[in-house]
């Protein structure tokens, strides 16, 4: 049968309806256009940076970096254990696009430069670049991580440090695998973990054997999780006749040869696609110590401190975007006779999800602040650095999958097409609380600091006692923290850890942000005026001032006509 004209012009020759009431694409836009991140940047010593971290605000937020990570995302890392000629290769194979992304980070200092840097605020920069920044994607984050986080324990060992350490620090990106010292620049992963341990890492089985040569082992055991095993140089943890110790393992000896880094395979993980996180098998690994021979665990702590930072950063920045893209949807959108944002139930959501999103940016720049200092010297800053690291890590990360899932819900049934972008920050929010220490090894961590170094809960309270005076509600609850410390039990480790995170967002809340902002936090996380979803401010919360400035751009009346 031939159609018509007429039936030819109605199934198919043109669009049978025109596409209403929808958002236009969000992109281009200014990821850093965010009032208390750059707030945060000059409270924090960084203000010298501010240049440069809205001109990467504006890249991450461009079609082409939005597109660089959608395709990153879309084609996943690949394994080659083998070439075609049957020779043992063991290298993944990425998408352009992860290395534009990677490209740009190292270039923009988001992985080791910070430890190069003499500036005072360097280590600010950096988070704030990775708040930024992280608008993009997060799997790209896992090695610019790693080995920004590697420096520390790479420094117990000058040597080492000396050989590697410029080529850590570079900006260059360079993902040939060939013998490290003749390359541009290093990526450093991570192997720590095992099937039997998992966070207990003092369970590892991996063997350490001395060689003839001093400070040279060799390795055999068979790695649980390992990121990202692409990168030039790792920290790898295993038994040592000593004990437990940390060790650098490099994919390419000094003769150019490879080293035996069997990659048996690729993680098939819920989120955290675009990164390649591996199983490894060492089987006379060649691989340098790093540190004394049993402090395996001491010389790896310094670098827990800034990877759980980077989960915090991490977090925040997920919330961020998810609230832009939640609230440019609202913008746009119209149902029952007004625009999304301007109706009053949705717009409670979004200020809750706005208060969230800002205590954890604040919390973040101040960590990275103390991070900075403690790093120059300063005592104080290291103990509160200390503990202040593992509750922000334990609470913001715990909030980022409730975070997403409410905005995704903002966008209602277009939030759950994969087209949105809204899936892929819902399917990575919970990795962030499990990397480096789930909420119970946080937790627990948080006693242990408590009992064994006392100067941590003394900086502490120095910390929460800046704002007192300032709110009842504060007040009252910084008396409650110093009784539940009293009564510490593993029991109760939970609660008397969030108890610390709420107390401490108020406080700098109270300190820096807007009295809109800090009133309706105060009332809602430690007054009890909430209820357990977001979206249910008090009647009396600044709505209004809240979304205005939580929302980039032009405000919430943005679009409308």
């Amino acid at each position: 049968m031939v159609s018509t004209p007429d039936e030819h012009q109605a199934y198919g020759g043109s669009a049978t309806h025109d596409v209403t009431n929808q958002a236009p694409p969000l992109t281009p836009y200014d990821a850093s256009d965010d009032t208390a991140l750059l707030e945060g940047l000059r409270r924090e010593g960084a203000e010298w940076a501010e240049e440069d971290l809205r001109r990467l605000g504006r890249q991450a937020g461009s079609a082409q970096a939005q597109e660089w990570a959608d395709l990153a995302n879309r084609h996943e890392p690949e394994l080659r254990t083998h070439d075609r000629y049957g020779n043992r290769v063991d290298e993944v194979e990425f998408h352009p696009s992860w290395h534009h992304l990677m490209r740009t980070a190292i270039a923009e200092g988001l992985a080791a430069s910070p430890w190069a840097d003499d500036r005072p605020g360097a280590h600010v920069a950096r988070t704030a670049g990775g708040l930024v920044w992280g608008h993009t994607e997060a799997g790209h984050g896992c090695p610019t991580s790693m080995t920004y986080a590697a420096i520390p324990a790479l420094r117990t060992q000058p040597e080492l440090a000396k050989l590697y350490e410029p080529l850590l620090t570079s900006r260059e990106y360079d993902p040939v695998l060939r013998e490290p010292t003749e390359k541009r620049g290093l990526l450093a992963g991570m192997g720590m973990t095992e099937k039997q341990g998992g966070s207990d890492v003092r369970t590892n089985t991996t063997t350490a054997t001395p060689s003839a040569e001093p400070g040279v082992y060799t390795l055999r055991g068979h790695k649980w999780f390992t990121s990202a095993p692409m990168c030039d140089v790792f920290l790898v943890l295993a038994q040592a006749p000593g004990g437990l110790s940390c060790f650098l393992v490099p994919r390419v000896l000094p003769d150019g040869t490879r080293n035996t880094f069997r990659i048996q395979r690729l993680k098939d993980k819920l989120g955290n696609r675009s990164n390649a996180s591996s199983e490894p098998e060492f089987d006379g690994t060649v691989a340098w110590l790093v540190g004394p021979e049993g402090q395996g665990v001491k010389t790896i702590i310094e670098m827990v401190n800034c990877t759980r930072l980077d989960c915090v950063m991490m977090s925040a920045a997920l919330m961020r975007t998810s609230l832009v893209e939640a609230g440019h949807h609202a913008r746009h959108r119209s149902a029952f006779g007004a625009r999304l944002v301007d109706q009053p139930l949705m717009r409670n959501v979004l200020a809750d999800l706005a208060l969230e999103s800002e205590a954890a940016t604040t919390l973040t720049l101040r960590l990275a602040g103390a991070a900075d200092r403690a790093i120059r010297g300063d005592e104080g800053e290291a103990a509160f650095r200390r503990i202040a690291t593992a509750v922000g890590k334990y609470w913001v990360t715990k909030r980022g999958p409730a975070f997403t899932a409410e905005a995704l819900e903002c966008l209602g049934g277009n939030g759950y097409v994969e087209d949105s972008g809204m899936p892929r920050h819902y399917r990575e929010a919970p990795l962030l609380s499990i990397w480096e220490g789930s909420g119970n090894v946080n937790a627990l961590d948080v006693l242990r600091a408590l009992s064994r170094e006392p100067g941590t809960a003394e900086a502490l309270f120095d910390e929460l006692d800046l704002a007192r005076g300032a709110d009842a509600r504060l007040d009252g609850a910084v008396t409650r923290l110093r009784t539940g410390l009293s009564e510490a039990s593993q029991t109760t480790a939970r609660r008397l850890v969030e108890q610390m995170a709420l107390t401490l967002q108020a406080s700098l809340l109270v300190r820096h942000a807007p009295p809109a902002v800090a009133d309706a936090f105060c009332a809602t996380r430690l007054g009890g005026d909430w209820g357990h979803a977001f979206g249910t401010l008090p009647r009396t919360a600044g709505l209004d001032t809240i979304v205005e400035r939580a929302l980039p751009g032009e405000g919430p009346a943005a679009g409308a006509g």
